[in-house]
């Protein structure tokens, strides 16, 4: 075990309440990214972000499960997020979903997510007002973009293949899946953490939708061929049309070099807001050394991952995955909290990943 992955283990075995451990070894589960960017923060915040996103990836385990009709999934997306506004009057509905989703759940761990909901509840409970607000609204963005993305696109493989109508619709899928979550990140420290008292919370929270939205993209853009083996082209109609290509030719690998300029207009694009998530990560006080890291590292994870998309021969080859490797990670990781003192120098080492994108 490497020093940075035992500080992230420090936290779990630390002086939180059960619950609160609990919350974490779920996390831990389902997400080793989050998890190692939720590890950094302050402890402060680092319960209200972990249960945000445990209720998401609660609600995307049910949004993707292909063992059980669309329509019931929709039913249940509906149910969920009134667990989530009303639990004490809607926890027959919890109970519903648990009980109908644990006998063919997906995978084990997300199961187990679903089954220890209730867990999760009481740490929600014991949040302030104003926290549980935040969460359920940005849980309302989330889960209704998942009912839209299931709506917008009917099948379940190529054969029923959908597609993303215009640059409008991708966009606003982006901020519902990720975009919404840089608005709630940054109300979320703005009101718990003193040296954000100097921020415009409203000025800064547009910026953190950007921020998000730069991520989502870059996973859209990465997961082009195994969405397309899942009926979703998030790829706009509109772009594809201007290339001379549908849709359905993007599963022929060879298309690429036809495909490349619509690659690079969206390329572009994400780089556009992964730059202001960098000047949000660096107007972060710099004595919020871990909510500065944990901003920082995502934004170089993602232009690495771009600058491998822009590279790559094989972005429409479903057979090859484009992502970094553990040792990658964290020798960004151990790189970049040497960097943290000097502004100057993280920002070197941003503009040079970012020259390393083919755009």
């Amino acid at each position: 075990m490497t020093p940075l992955e035992e500080e992230c283990n420090k936290f779990q075995m630390g002086t939180e309440p059960r619950a609160e451990r609990l919350l974490y070894s779920l996390l831990k589960s389902v997400s080793r990214s989050f998890y190692l960017t939720l590890a950094i923060l302050p402890r402060n915040v680092r319960a209200q972000m972990a249960l945000a996103y445990l209720y998401a990836r609660a609600a995307d385990s049910i949004a993707d499960t292909r063992l059980i009709p669309r329509e019931q999934r929709l039913g249940y997306l509906s149910g969920f997020r009134k667990w989530i506004r009303d639990p004490d009057r809607n926890e027959s509905v919890l109970r519903d979903i648990q009980e109908s989703l644990s006998p063919v759940g997906p995978q084990s761990q997300e199961r187990a997510l679903l089954e220890r909901l209730g867990d999760c509840r009481q740490v929600f409970d014991t949040f302030n007002r104003e926290d549980q607000f935040r969460i359920r609204q940005v849980l309302e963005i989330l889960t209704g973009g998942m009912e839209r993305d299931l709506q917008i696109f009917p099948g379940e493989d190529e054969r029923h293949l959908a597609a993303c109508g215009t640059l409008s619709d991708l966009d606003a899928y982006t901020y519902s899946v990720a975009g919404c979550v840089g608005d709630f990140w940054t109300r979320m420290m703005c009101a718990h953490r003193p040296a954000f008292r100097g921020w415009d919370t409203e000025a800064m929270a547009k910026i953190g939708i950007r921020f998000g939205k730069g991520l989502q993209l870059t996973n859209v853009l990465r997961d082009i061929p195994q969405d397309l083996r899942r009926g979703r082209c998030y790829i706009p109609e509109t772009l594809l049309a201007e290339a001379g290509l549908k849709p359905a030719d993007l599963l022929e690998p060879r298309v690429l070099s036809q495909f490349k300029p619509v690659l690079i207009q969206l390329l572009r694009i994400a780089l556009d807001h992964l730059d202001q998530g960098w000047l949000y990560a660096m107007a972060i006080p710099r004595r919020e050394w871990r909510i500065g890291l944990a901003c920082i590292w995502p934004i170089l994870f993602a232009v690495k991952t771009l600058s491998r998309i822009s590279l790559s021969a094989d972005v429409l080859n479903a057979d090859r995955t484009i992502k970094m490797t553990r040792s990658e990670v964290y020798s960004e990781m151990a790189l970049t909290s040497v960097l943290f003192g000097s502004r100057l120098l993280l920002t070197g080492h941003y503009g040079r990943m970012r020259k390393s994108v083919a755009c």
